[in-house]
């Protein structure tokens, strides 16, 4: 195949480009993942397959685009990203019109100085939320106000010491910041959509983690459509909330729908490019190499073999990453909700995770939708039953021996 045929070796178009930037940048916290599924992605798939039903959940779980409502009988493969951004939340408020907050899975010392929006429901109309921006967050104040550890650089930043200022000034200053309804457990979020970045097929911001895997499979559904769909095989497009709190919400569609088939679409790290860890012996995972398969953990043996095969298949570059007990992604989904399910986590190897200026490449995210896309079109076109990864576990009692100088395939 030549280079004209490998999309995922090309500059992502504009308007790709532009779709995953909207999903990146929907304001979905966790626990208002509405933004998001419902703002951004529902209408995306309406417009693209109207007989496509997508399924909805009273306790917010997410919502699951569905190829073949009520055909049970077929082979089903859920592909499953998280709509759920990692959330800042309000503390408390200050007399002095600060507004501490919670910094949860961010480091604290990677937040300082940016800007934010902050979500509040009005507290005389509930159910109505309203966005303030012009917030950015601090710390310190200025290194002049540091004690002398922080000023070396010898301690840094602790989480009960950020707060968003808003300028406010003049005479009561908490009543000032009270008065606009603001509250402890009001959400707020980084605010930097992506952009392109220096390098070739580059882009950085907030939140790749994980509007990538949602634009993922979302690109998945694409080349589904555009291929005719398939007759014998039912793809489930799934976008989850609750993945950053202990991912909640996948389980819940792996219990809904058991699919034969589950796999989890997440960001990896790029242990290459990463400071300072030489000395872990991590997997080289590298930006750019193509997307990442993990092995271990709960993920099939089988399934990651028929992964691979359609990827040298189709010249789609990948990565094998190993894992231990737990992939640390949706992908746990089935076991968690104990149901019987093929399962793997499919990922795109980034810089910077969990901070404002998260950076990746496009190739990488491309390649995992088209090998998706591919694994899913060679199970259509095998007739591959239901029950097929019942019967196709691998046997070590039956492995060929490796001799010295063999040749290995």
């Amino acid at each position: 195949m030549s280079a004209e045929g490998k999309p995922w070796t090309q500059p992502m178009p504009d308007d790709q480009f532009e779709f995953m930037r909207d999903i990146l940048a929907a304001p979905s916290p966790v626990g208002l993942e509405a933004a998001m599924n419902e703002g951004v992605l529902a209408p995306w798939f309406q417009k693209l397959n109207p007989d496509w039903k997508i399924h909805r959940y009273q306790g917010n779980a997410g919502i699951v685009v569905d190829t073949h409502p009520g055909r049970d009988d077929l082979l089903s493969v859920m592909f499953v990203g998280h709509a759920d951004k990692i959330r800042l939340m309000v503390r408390s408020i200050g007399d002095d019109g600060k507004i501490w907050i919670e910094s949860d899975s961010f480091l604290p010392g990677t937040l300082l100085g940016h800007q934010v929006v902050l979500f509040s429901e009005d507290p005389k109309n509930a159910g109505n939320w309203r966005a303030l921006r012009g917030g950015t967050v601090e710390a310190v104040g200025a290194i002049h106000f540091a004690d002398a550890a922080t000023r070396a650089g010898d301690r840094g930043i602790r989480p009960n010491m950020l707060y968003v200022e808003l300028g406010i000034h003049g005479a009561s200053k908490k009543d000032q910041v009270e008065s606009l309804g603001i509250r402890p457990g009001d959400p707020i979020i980084l605010d930097r959509p992506i952009r392109r970045a220096f390098a070739p097929n580059t882009f950085y911001g907030a939140y790749l983690d994980n509007g990538l895997g949602c634009f993922c499979a979302a690109e998945v559904a694409r080349l589904v459509h555009n291929a005719g769909g398939f007759d014998n095989v039912r793809c489930l497009f799934a976008f989850a909330a609750y993945e950053e709190i202990g991912r909640l919400g996948s389980r819940v569609f792996a219990l809904d729908f058991k699919p034969n088939v589950l796999i989890g679409l997440d960001v990896n790290h790029d242990y290459v490019a990463a400071p300072g860890i030489g000395d872990r012996r991590m997997t080289p995972l590298a930006m750019g190499e193509g997307f990442t398969l993990t092995t271990g953990a709960i993920t099939s043996a089988s399934l990651n073999s028929l992964i691979q095969q359609v990827a040298r298949e189709h010249g789609i570059p990948f990565q094998l990453s190993p894992s231990g007990r737990d992939t640390g992604t949706d992908a746990m989904a089935a076991v968690f909700a104990s149901v019987d399910s093929a399962a793997t986590s499919i990922g795109f190897p980034i810089r910077n995770m969990h901070t404002i200026s998260e950076l990746g490449h496009t190739s990488d995210v491309l390649a995992a939708a088209h090998a998706m896309f591919r694994l899913a079109a060679r199970l259509n076109t095998d007739n591959t039953p239901a029950d097929y990864f019942k019967q196709n576990h691998p046997r070590l009692d039956a492995s060929a021996p490796i001799t010295h100088g063999a040749t290995q395939r």
